[in-house]
C-alpha cells in the first residue's frame, strides 16, 4: 500500500475518484454511506502523508475530483444559457472548481501541521478543519456552502438526526469525524490496533443510534388546521423567459394555472411574471385578485420590483391577507449583482448575457408574511442555503416557503441538490418547506425533511398537496451555527497551544 500511494499518477487517479464518488452521497443519489467511505478514503491517505505540503496536495485533487463532479453545471449556466464562450466558461468553471478545492486541501495541510506525526491527533484535528472549512465557504466572498459534507447525510443518514441541535456543519464534524476514525483504524499499527477497532466501532455505533433517537423526537408541534397548497411550475425555458415577444404569455400560463386552483396557498416561482410588478397589465392583476377572493385564498408572486431606481427580486403577496412583499437580501454575486463593478463589469458588456444581473438587497432581517392564516418565512432561490439567515425569521413563521429558477442549470444535479439542502433546513428548523422551481425541483418537504410530494422536472404542472404550520424552537434555531464553530474552534486552540508535545489517551 505505500508502494501505491507513492505513485504519482495512480494517487492522482485514485484521490480523483474518490472526490467524484463523494457526489454519489447528495441528490439525487443520497446514498450517504458512499459520501462517509470517500472521505474515509482520503483520510487514510492525509494519515500516511509525510508533509503537511503532501497532505494538501492529496486534497486538492481529491476536491478537484469533488467539485468538478458536483458543479460543472457551471458551465451550462455560463454557456448555454449566460452566452459565454464555451473555453471561457469552462475556464471560469475549472476557476470555482479548483478555489473550492482550496479548502480541502487546506484542511489536509492545517490537520497535519497542528497534528505532526502523531494520528491520534490527526483523527480529531481533520473534522475539526472540515468543520470550521465548511462554515468559512458560507460567507467567505459572500459565500458559497454548496456540497458541505454535513449534506450527504439527508435525510435518511441516522447521522441526520442532530440536525436539528447542531445543523450542517455540526453533522459534517460527526460525519468526518466517523470517515477519519475509520482511517485511523486502518492505519493502526501497533499492538493494541484489534481493541482500538472494538473502542471505534462502538463509538461509531453509538452515535449512529443516538442520530436515529434523535430522529424520533418532534422538535416542533402543529398548530392550527394543514392547509391546501398548490405550487405551480411554468417551466419556462431560460433562453427565452425575458424575451418581450414571448413574455406575454408566460404570464397568461401562470394566470391561467392560479385560476385552475381551488387551494388556501397558491405559490409562483421565482420571477415568474417577467415583467416589473408596478407594469403588471391590470387585466391580470384584476383576474387574480378575483380568484383570490373567490377561494378565499392568497397568491405568492415572484416578481421583480422597482423603487425609486433599485430592482429588487422579490416575493409579492395577492390575495385575502394584507398585501406585503419578501425582497430577497443574499444575491448571488456575478449573477444578481456585480462585485467590484469597475473591474469585472467588462464581462457581462462582452461576454454575457444574462438579465436582472445588477439587483440591489432586501433587508436583512424581514418579518414573515401573514397568508393563508399561516406566517410564512419566504426564502429565495439560494438563500436557503444559508441555515443561519432562515432561522432569522423564526420561531415566529410556521411554515417556510422557497422560490427558485434553477433552469439556469439546464438538466443537471443543480436543483435536486439544491431540494437536499432545503430538506436540511426543514430539519433544522421542525419546519415544513414548500418549493415552487420553474422547471424543477418543485416538492412538498416534512418538517423531518422527507419529501412528501415531488413534481416531475421539465413538464407545466401543478403540485397540489396539503402543508401544516409548526410552532417551537429547535435547539438550532436557538443558538444556529455558534455551538459547534465554538467547539471546533476552542478545541483547535488547545490542541495548538499544547503542540508539539500533546498527549492524547490511548483509545
Amino acid at each position: 500500500m505505500t508502494s501505491f500511494i507513492q505513485h504519482k499518477p495512480l494517487r492522482f487517479i485514485c484521490l480523483f475518484t474518490l472526490g467524484a464518488c463523494c457526489v454519489l452521497g447528495f441528490a439525487p443519489f443520497y446514498l450517504h454511506l458512499l459520501s462517509m467511505l470517500s472521505v474515509a478514503g482520503l483520510c487514510y491517505f492525509w494519515q500516511r502523508s509525510q508533509t503537511p505540503g503532501e497532505a494538501a496536495a492529496a486534497g486538492f485533487i481529491y476536491g478537484l475530483g469533488l467539485f468538478g463532479a458536483g458543479i460543472y453545471w457551471i458551465y451550462i449556466s455560463l454557456h448555454d444559457f449566460g452566452g459565454m464562450p464555451g473555453v471561457m466558461a469552462g475556464f471560469c468553471t475549472f476557476l470555482l472548481v479548483a478555489l473550492m478545492a482550496l479548502f480541502i486541501a487546506a484542511i489536509g495541510a492545517f490537520s497535519k501541521k497542528l497534528a505532526g506525526n502523531n494520528k491520534k491527533i490527526m483523527l480529531i484535528a481533520i473534522p475539526l478543519a472540515w468543520s470550521l472549512s465548511d462554515w468559512t465557504r458560507s460567507w467567505i466572498f459572500t459565500g458559497f456552502p454548496w456540497l458541505s459534507m454535513g449534506y450527504s447525510q439527508v435525510p435518511n443518514s441516522p447521522i441526520a438526526g442532530y440536525m436539528p441541535l447542531i445543523g450542517v456543519y455540526g453533522v459534517s464534524f460527526i460525519t468526518v469525524w466517523i470517515a477519519s476514525s475509520v482511517a485511523y483504524w486502518f492505519t493502526a499499527t501497533t499492538e493494541h490496533g484489534a481493541l482500538k477497532g472494538r473502542v471505534i466501532i462502538i463509538s461509531i455505533l453509538s452515535i449512529a443510534f443516538t442520530g436515529a433517537l434523535l430522529k424520533q423526537i418532534n422538535w416542533t408541534t402543529a398548530t392550527g388546521e394543514p392547509i391546501a397548497v398548490s405550487l405551480l411550475q411554468g417551466n419556462i425555458a431560460q433562453d427565452i423567459k425575458w424575451d418581450p415577444d414571448t413574455a406575454m404569455q408566460t404570464i397568461l400560463d401562470y394566470t391561467r394555472m392560479a385560476e385552475q386552483s381551488k387551494a388556501k396557498l397558491i405559490i409562483l416561482p421565482e420571477t415568474a411574471l417577467p415583467v416589473i410588478a408596478s407594469e403588471l397589465p391590470g387585466e391580470i392583476r384584476s383576474r387574480l385578485q378575483q380568484h383570490a377572493a373567490h377561494h378565499e385564498s392568497d397568491i405568492l408572486i415572484g416578481m421583480v420590483e422597482r423603487e425609486q431606481g433599485e430592482y429588487f427580486n422579490s416575493v409579492l403577496n395577492i390575495g385575502v391577507s394584507q398585501n406585503s412583499a419578501y425582497r430577497k437580501s443574499h444575491l448571488v454575486p456575478f449573477g444578481e449583482f456585480i462585485p467590484f463593478k469597475a473591474i469585472f463589469g467588462w464581462i457581462y458588456r462582452d461576454w454575457l448575457n444574462m438579465p436582472l444581473s445588477d439587483l440591489s438587497r432586501g433587508h436583512k432581517y424581514q418579518s414573515p408574511m401573514q397568508v393563508a392564516g399561516e406566517k410564512v418565512a419566504i426564502n429565495i432561490c439560494y438563500e436557503d442555503v444559508f441555515g443561519e439567515e432562515i432561522i432569522r425569521q423564526l420561531p415566529a413563521a410556521t411554515l417556510l416557503v422557497n422560490v427558485s429558477n434553477d433552469a439556469w442549470y439546464g438538466n443537471s444535479f443543480a436543483a435536486d441538490q439544491h431540494m437536499q439542502f432545503s430538506q436540511a433546513r426543514a430539519m433544522e428548523t421542525g419546519r415544513m418547506i414548500l418549493r415552487a422551481t420553474n422547471t424543477g425541483a418543485t416538492a412538498i418537504i416534512s418538517n423531518q425533511g422527507e419529501i412528501i410530494a415531488h413534481a416531475p422536472h421539465f413538464m407545466q404542472t401543478t403540485l397540489n398537496g396539503t402543508a401544516q404550520g409548526y410552532k417551537g424552537v429547535t435547539p438550532y434555531i436557538l443558538w444556529g451555527n455558534w455551538p459547534i464553530v465554538t467547539f471546533c474552534f476552542g478545541l483547535i486552540i488547545f490542541l495548538w497551544r499544547r503542540n508539539p508535545s500533546v498527549r492524547i489517551q490511548s483509545l
